[in-house]
C-alpha cells in the first residue's frame, strides 16, 4: 500500500452483477498504450464534483456541490428523484400536507438517505408515484459544514417530458410550484432551489465515465443508522461496469474477471481504496486495489489509485494510474 506524504484532518450511495467475461462477448478493438496517470481535484474542502472521461484521460466538467439540490431522472419512463448526497441531504415522510405546518420532533434516526449503490429501491423518496407523499427534506451542509435548513417537497407528477413538484417552508408557508423538463441527452437533469430552475450539472451521456465527489455512505456499526460523508468515485449513471481485484496492478488482466464479476452499482469503485490513519493523521492509499472498468464506449482498462494529495500536500486530489486491457 502507498502512504500519503502530508498530514490532514479526518475525512468529512439487489446489486446488478454482470457475469464474467465469456468468449462470445465482443471486446472493441482499442489502440494499445502504456500506463497513464490521471488526477481529479475535488479540493481540500471536498467542494467540487469532477466528471471524468477515461478514454481521453481528461476532466469533462466540474461543478461545486452547492450548485444543485435535486436530480430528476430523464428518459421517457424516468421517475426517480434523487437528493444531493454530496451534502449529506436526507428526507423524511411528513404526516401533513404541503401547506400545513410540520413538527419534526421525534424523527431521530428515522431519516432516509439515497444509498450510494444508486438502485431505485434505495431512494429516500422511494417510488412516490402512488401516494405522492410530502417529504421534509434536510438540505444538508454547505462547504463550511454549516446546516442549510429544511424544506417540504412533494413530487406531483411525471410524464415522458417533465416533472412537476411543489415546495414550501416547514411551517407550510411560501408554497411554490416548479416544472422541470427532461433532457434526453442526460441521465438526470438537476435543479437548484437557489436559482429556482434546472441547472447544467452532469455532462451528456457518452462523454464521461466517472464522477469524483463527496457522497453519503450508510454505516451500520456502531450506530445502525449512521449516515456519514465520504469522498470517492461514483459512476454518475454513465453505464460503466467495474470489477474489483486485489493484486499487483502490473499483472492484473481481463482474465481476472473470471473470479471477480462486474458490478453496475454506482459506487462499485466507491471510497475505500483509501483509509485515514488516526495515528499519523494521514490518508493511506491502497494501490493493490485494482479496478477493471468497461467504459461507456465498451473498452476495458485497469485502474488503481496511487495518491490522495497534490504537490503542495493538500488532500482531495485523487491520483490514479490506468492502462488499457
Amino acid at each position: 500500500m502507498m502512504k500519503a506524504s502530508a498530514p490532514v484532518g479526518a475525512l468529512v450511495v439487489v446489486c446488478a452483477l454482470c457475469g464474467c467475461m465469456r468468449e462470445e462477448v465482443a471486446v472493441p478493438k482499442q489502440a494499445r498504450g502504456g500506463v497513464v496517470e490521471g488526477v481529479a481535484h475535488v479540493g481540500s474542502d471536498y467542494g467540487a464534483q469532477v466528471w471524468y472521461d477515461l478514454g481521453s484521460n481528461s476532466v469533462v466538467s466540474t461543478n461545486t456541490k452547492m450548485d444543485w439540490d435535486l436530480a430528476f431522472e430523464c428518459g421517457t419512463n424516468g421517475w426517480q428523484v434523487r437528493l444531493n448526497s454530496s451534502r449529506l441531504m436526507r428526507a423524511h415522510r411528513a404526516p401533513d400536507g404541503i401547506s400545513q405546518a410540520t413538527d419534526t420532533t421525534g424523527y431521530g434516526n428515522t431519516w432516509k438517505i439515497d444509498l450510494p449503490s444508486g438502485l431505485p429501491d434505495s431512494l429516500a423518496f422511494g417510488d412516490w408515484r402512488t401516494e405522492h407523499p410530502v417529504f421534509v427534506v434536510d438540505m444538508g451542509f454547505n462547504t463550511w459544514g454549516l446546516p442549510m435548513g429544511v424544506r417540504k417537497v412533494q413530487i406531483v407528477s411525471v410524464n415522458g417530458n417533465e416533472f412537476q413538484f411543489s415546495t414550501a417552508a416547514l411551517n407550510g408557508s411560501g408554497v411554490q410550484e416548479y416544472t422541470v423538463q427532461k433532457d434526453p441527452a442526460r441521465a438526470y437533469v438537476h435543479f437548484s432551489f437557489t436559482s429556482g430552475s434546472a441547472v447544467a450539472i452532469a455532462p451528456p451521456l457518452g462523454t464521461y465515465d466517472l464522477v469524483f465527489t463527496q457522497y453519503t455512505e450508510q454505516f451500520y456499526a456502531p450506530d445502525p443508522y449512521l449516515a456519514y460523508s465520504v469522498t470517492g468515485v461514483l459512476d454518475g449513471f454513465s453505464g460503466i461496469r467495474v470489477a474489483k481485484v486485489n493484486g499487483d496492478f502490473n499483472t492484473v488482466s481481463l482474465s481476472d474477471t473470471l473470479a471477480h464479476p462486474f458490478s453496475t452499482d454506482q459506487d462499485a469503485i466507491g471510497y475505500n481504496w483509501k483509509d485515514y490513519s488516526f495515528d499519523t493523521g494521514e490518508y493511506i492509499v491502497y494501490s493493490n486495489m485494482v479496478y477493471i472498468i468497461q467504459d461507456h464506449l465498451g473498452y476495458f482498462r485497469k485502474l488503481h489509485f496511487i495518491d490522495y494529495y497534490d504537490a503542495q500536500g493538500q488532500r482531495g486530489s485523487p491520483t490514479f494510474e490506468m492502462a488499457p486491457l
